[in-house]
């Protein structure tokens, strides 16, 4: 089983927001959860499609 891990400007340009953004919804506990390897931080691909999952809207 691979696990993909993406870095905070990976996650930044997917989304098109800034690195900052990411920085800001970590600290106000938003944002998919994340992993903290020594001084960096990845997120997992897995919890990142689960994060957009829940945010989808369906539309009118």
């Amino acid at each position: 089983m691979t696990i993909r891990h993406l870095h905070q400007h990976d996650l930044a340009d997917r989304w098109r927001i800034s690195e900052r953004t990411l920085e800001r919804w970590r600290w106000l506990g938003l944002g998919p959860a994340y992993i903290k390897v020594g001084g960096r931080v990845v997120y997992t691909l897995e919890d990142v499609e689960a994060f957009e999952a829940r945010r989808r809207k369906e539309g009118s």
